[in-house]
């Protein structure tokens, strides 16, 4: 057995930090009706994941910035700025062809491009993502935003049409629905924020945008590149604090769409505020538990290796990420042996340390939340399992394993939403088909396992519980032409190239009687170009 890592050692990896590779942006403007705000009044600091080494041999969090701290006067701005830009429908964003609004789509990714190891960098210091992840990142949601480029050109060319059904001739399209208030969340601030910004704005909404707490510096630097591709008033940005200004923004009922991706409490508390919740569209990715169910014939290796990576990837710290582990009694002491060992082989480190895989967490109250969900597991019964479990120094956690975990248990229901894994043997499968039903999530499940008959049985019935079961694979939002969603409080709407389209925009039908006055009048607005709307161009 290796030796037990100390907190030593974990202080030890603060200790490589130049002052020099410090970043600091001191944010003294913020995007609104198409140009930089001067301020110069409050500023909130952000710190960030990692820390260095003090004088006194502590470790403290290190400042890397400011941002403004707007309240609601400057949050109204942004409202106002956006309602002027959608103008009803009539503004000229949303009134713009689809080949337009491309157009500047592929304006801005150019721009985004150039900025790749800006926002990379900040993605390693604001949440400390790793240097590997970080890139994919940044090059996954370039995909994405191609992809949906191509998605909606695809989308047009079937719309491209007109159908004449009993006596009526009509086109049937999609039209925006208007202003649109967008939260990311902190742990994919770039990706999950651009999958919601980037097919509402191409589908002609506008945007309000609350940047998240934690991952807020590099939507500093992408603002550049939105304010020189897009209209002003297009897309604005809040700075204020979200308790303070989201529900008088909602009060206002002058918000069209919400879409943000967080806690099913706090996406209710926003509805509540909307005075005509009818009239609110909601696209939410919202809270998870999902669990792996690893049968008695399961390829115990592969069932390891995906449980690890499902469960500790960016320190646990996804929606997708596995959170709690049924084990058949029969192999529970084997998979628990190997899974452990596995657990504590992880290197540990800096976000741009070759090969790392555990890293500082950006939350600053996290680590009281971890170990008081330790605390209740192990006063309950469960123990910590693998040999370095719940070592912890400065904004380092090294992942805790713990068995047997049992109802009423914070960790049985509670999303961790970090380096936490626990473990719960069954013997019935009864047991992680009830705790699925009575869950008050439905996202996703992994099933491992090799008897085609139990996994057929499985699926047939946890289809119906849950948007995705993944065979003898770790739960994951990818590829993203496939449908992101969940059941119960775990999202609403559907996310993937192909659906978020849909999400932000609305069947919208132009129709007429079939007479000979009215094919002159639509074959004219057609011909010669009259409309963005009503139209048979082809876009290649």
């Amino acid at each position: 057995m290796k030796n037990k890592i100390t907190k030593h050692q974990l202080f030890d990896v603060f200790s490589s930090l130049n002052a020099t590779e410090i970043p600091f942006i001191n944010q003294m403007e913020y995007l609104v009706d198409g140009q930089f705000k001067q301020w110069d009044k409050a500023f909130n600091e952000v710190y960030a994941a990692i820390c260095k080494q003090t004088n006194e041999k502590k470790l403290e969090r290190i400042l890397i910035g400011k941002i403004p701290k707007t309240g609601l006067p400057e949050a109204f701005e942004c409202l106002e700025s956006s309602e002027k830009a959608y103008n009803n429908g009539f503004g000229e964003w949303p009134m713009f062809s689809v080949e337009k609004r491309i157009h500047h789509v592929e304006l801005f990714v150019g721009e985004m491009l150039k900025l790749r190891s800006e926002v990379v960098n900040l993605l390693m210091w604001e949440i400390g993502k790793s240097e590997k992840d970080s890139e994919k990142e940044f090059d996954r949601t370039i995909k994405y935003i191609y992809d949906t480029i191509e998605s909606l050109k695809k989308l047009e060319r079937k719309s491209a049409t007109f159908t004449i059904e009993e006596g009526v001739i009509g086109q049937v399209r999609r039209s925006p629905l208007g202003v649109t208030l967008c939260i990311g969340p902190y742990n994919y601030p770039l990706n999950e924020t651009y999958t919601l910004l980037i097919p509402a704005l191409i589908m002609g909404n506008v945007i309000l945008f609350k940047p998240p707490k934690y991952g807020c510096l590099l939507h500093y630097c992408l603002s550049k590149a939105i304010e020189k591709s897009f209209p002003k008033g297009v897309v604005n940005y809040l700075y204020g604090k979200g308790s303070e200004i989201i529900q008088p923004l909602m009060n206002t009922g002058k918000i069209n769409v919400l879409t943000l991706i967080g806690s099913s409490k706090v996406a209710s508390d926003i509805k509540k505020a909307h005075p005509k919740v009818n009239r609110l569209r909601a696209i939410l990715g919202l809270d998870a538990k999902n669990p792996a169910i690893i049968l008695e014939n399961a390829n115990l290796d592969n069932a390891v290796d995906e449980c690890v990576l499902g469960s500790l990837s960016f320190n646990g710290q996804r929606c997708t990420a596995l959170k709690i582990l049924f084990v058949h009694d029969n192999i529970k002491d084997e998979f628990i042996k190997k899974f452990c060992e596995k657990v504590d082989a992880l290197k540990f480190g800096m976000p741009w340390d070759d090969k790392v895989q555990i890293t500082p967490l950006p939350e600053e109250d996290k680590f009281n939340y971890l170990n008081e969900c330790i605390a209740d597991a192990t006063k309950n019964g469960a123990k910590i399992m693998n040999h370095n479990g719940g070592i912890q120094n400065g904004t380092l956690f090294f992942p805790a394993v713990l068995f047997p975990v049992k109802d009423g248990m914070k960790l049985y229901r509670e999303e961790q939403f970090g380096p936490i894994v626990p473990i719960v043997s069954f013997s019935d499968m009864q047991e992680p088909i009830d705790y699925m039903i009575t869950s008050n999530y439905g996202q996703q499940v992994s099933i491992f396992g090799t008897d085609t008959q139990e996994i057929s049985h499985l699926i047939d019935g946890l289809v119906n519980q849950v948007s995705r079961v993944n065979i003898n694979v770790q739960c994951q939002r990818g590829p993203d032409t496939f449908p992101f969603t969940g059941r119960k409080d775990s999202a609403e709407g559907t996310l993937s190239v192909y659906d978020a389209l849909r999400s932000f925009s609305i069947r919208t039908v132009v129709a007429t009687k079939e007479t000979k006055e009215n094919k002159v009048i639509i074959n004219k607005i057609v011909t010669e170009g009259e409309s963005n709307f009503l139209s048979t161009k082809f876009i290649f």
